[in-house]
């Protein structure tokens, strides 16, 4: 028997744990990911003559608990019908006894590395509103994410802001989350995220949720992590040094480490107020976070800084810049035509 070459091996060891798909309408066509919950491939669909995502759970893992945060996963993506989240297709069990759901496949940008292309904070800010739209609209569906960092950020070949990764997504306390059409709430199985577990990304999550405290948890931890993710988009870096702090003492906060670029006082503040290591003390909801950012847009007081006489003055000046500018224009022409007339 003749021996088989290397690139023959490497391919039998890269699809050695693809999932079975006999008896789908799915053909697997490459491997896209791998997260901690599930495997991620290209898949053909024949049924449709398409393209798509498939997620799977990994092979031969046998963890209960993370079919169970597939299938929620998938239920929440299903129900959570919004431009800026990923519409799934179909969800079920392989022969293999894999858990998975089919997703519309999207192509694009991860966050970070689309923000770096950005000319202007202005186009920056304007990106992170529409992520800021996205996560309110889950919250007003009674649904947390939880995760939110760069890597579940994709924006689309068009400019879409598409918000990934709702494995460790949760209801929020008291609520029951809904789809538009009144169906029923979708049902989380404590053990997937029981006090004491710590589910999330360090350098994002709120110190009550780096704490394990899930039943605290409410929109507010969310709100921490898009501060986190407006000062990585404002200042290019990583907030994950200050997470270790979060552990060791609980009210460390990543908005005290210094600004080491050119950042607007107001804009420094509102993330000094998203990123409050106290929830009482942060914006109360998502919407609040990016009505301040749009008066920042705006040339309008941001609630979040109490600015001097010198700022207020520069904000009023930058705001009416065009009336400004022509008021002087006039004046001057009016002096001149003194200064000249006379001759």
């Amino acid at each position: 028997m003749s021996a088989l070459s290397d690139s023959t091996l490497d391919h039998l060891r890269r699809i050695a744990d693809w999932p079975d798909l006999s008896g789908t309408r799915y053909e697997i066509v490459d491997r896209l990911g791998a997260g901690g919950m599930g495997t991620v491939y290209l898949a053909y669909d024949r049924e449709l003559e398409r393209e798509v995502a498939l997620k799977v759970t990994k092979a031969f893992d046998g963890d209960a608990s993370a079919d169970s945060r597939l299938l929620t996963e998938a239920r929440i993506l299903a129900r959570l019908e919004h431009p800026g989240i990923i519409p799934v297709h179909d969800a079920g069990r392989l022969r293999d006894g894999r858990v998975f759901y089919a997703m519309k496949r999207v192509r694009g940008s991860r966050l970070d590395e689309y923000a770096r292309r950005l000319e202007s904070v202005a186009e920056t800010l304007r990106l992170f509103e529409r992520i800021c739209d996205t996560i309110a609209f889950a919250h007003a569906h009674g649904i947390i994410h939880r995760d939110l960092k760069p890597e579940n950020v994709m924006v689309g070949s068009f400019g879409e802001v598409l918000i990934l990764d709702w494995g460790v997504a949760r209801l929020r306390a008291g609520s029951a989350a809904r789809s538009m059409q009144g169906a029923p709430p979708i049902s989380l199985r404590p053990e997937v995220t029981a006090d004491g577990v710590v589910l999330g990304t360090p350098g994002y999550m709120a110190p009550e949720q780096a704490r394990g405290e899930h039943d605290q948890l409410d929109q507010r931890a969310d709100v921490y992590a898009l501060g986190a993710l407006l000062r990585v988009l404002l200042t290019g870096e990583a907030p994950e040094a200050a997470q270790t702090e979060h552990r060791e003492n609980g009210a460390a906060s990543v908005a005290s480490r210094s600004w080491n670029q050119p950042i607007a006082r107001p804009l420094q503040a509102i993330c000094r107020k998203a990123l409050a290591p106290e929830p009482r003390d942060r914006y109360a909801t998502v919407a609040e976070l990016s009505t301040d950012v749009a008066r920042f847009l705006s040339h309008s007081r941001v609630q979040a800084h109490a600015e001097t006489a010198l700022e207020r003055a520069q904000r009023f000046a930058s705001k009416h810049r065009t009336a400004i500018a022509l008021v002087a224009a006039y004046l001057l022409m009016r002096v001149a035509l003194l200064l000249f007339g006379r001759h």
